[in-house]
């Protein structure tokens, strides 16, 4: 194990798209819980435990598993604390239940033997030990930056397309022909590439109507959808235009779950929000 870190892996099962909607069908959620933990944000009880950020995490997951379908891991919270980050973060990875879909929101956009490394590294356990489901890809270098991670068997990348930060306005919205701007073209190119059992896109819950458009040109692929919650997304509107036959969407709650609440009680008031947002996901799955 790299780094000698001392944990059993888990055992390695991967969800495919069939797996996935099964999970969502069955937990009536289509919810996934970003744990972007940051150590300086954590209950300070923690901090005397061996490993803060993974004993919070280990907790969060205990409460919410039975709320959400997946788990998505910043991996930039973990990688600013060098080896006990990256101890914390393979930990984290084996401790994530079976039955969620696992997603290491890592944003690498590199070309050739750097991106075939990149995707040793989130998808073969017994390189890095970890076996993420899917990993975040930024597509700006073209297809050398995505394919490496398409040949991973049962694997998916999630591909940004629309994101909800202010500077998407400089590139994202820029015209390439008529009637088609820059995140248009990303995601007609990208689904080229690969299917809608190994592609996603990723998709800010703040643009509303513009899930219309997105649909125009992938009406079958999930969805990763982050904003909602903290960032001021709304769960009706993504749904009312970014939900496909199958859901095809998946929610992301950060800080609004994992923060919900700073005392000792932690782990209790992310299950409370975690349920609340299940709720209100079980009754638009049921008016589906």
């Amino acid at each position: 194990m790299p780094f000698n870190v001392l944990v059993t892996l888990r055992l390695i099962i991967t969800m495919n798209r069939k797996e996935l909607i099964e999970q969502i069908r069955t937990k009536k959620s289509f919810l996934c819980i970003g744990l972007d933990t940051d150590i300086t944000k954590i209950p300070e009880h923690l901090l005397d435990t061996e490993d803060p950020v993974y004993e919070f995490n280990k907790q969060i997951i205990d409460a919410t598993k039975e709320y959400c379908v997946s788990y998505k891991i910043n991996t930039a919270f973990y990688e600013s604390r060098g080896l006990a980050g990256w101890q914390s973060l393979i930990r984290t990875w084996n401790y994530l239940p079976k039955d969620t879909f696992s997603i290491a929101d890592a944003k690498r956009g590199d070309i050739g033997n750097t991106s075939e490394m990149y995707a040793k590294a989130f998808f073969q356990a017994e390189s890095s030990g970890m076996s993420f489901d899917s990993v975040t890809v930024a597509p700006y270098m073209g297809a050398d930056s995505v394919k490496p991670f398409l040949k991973f068997e049962n694997k998916w990348a999630i591909v940004l397309a629309l994101t909800s930060n202010e500077g998407s306005k400089d590139f994202q919205f820029l015209p390439v022909a008529e009637d088609t701007m820059l995140f248009e073209r990303v995601i007609q190119t990208v689904s080229g590439w690969g299917t809608n059992d190994n592609i996603m896109f990723v998709v800010g819950a703040t643009r509303g109507e513009s899930f219309l458009t997105i649909r125009k040109h992938a009406p079958d692929h999930f969805l990763l959808v982050p904003g909602v919650g903290a960032q001021g997304g709304n769960l009706q509107d993504v749904c009312k235009y970014g939900m496909n036959k199958d859901c095809g969407l998946l929610i992301n709650s950060s800080r609004a779950v994992i923060y919900a609440s700073s005392g000792k009680d932690f782990a209790e008031a992310a299950a409370a929000e975690a349920r609340k947002v299940q709720n209100e996901m079980k009754l638009i799955l049921e008016s589906m």
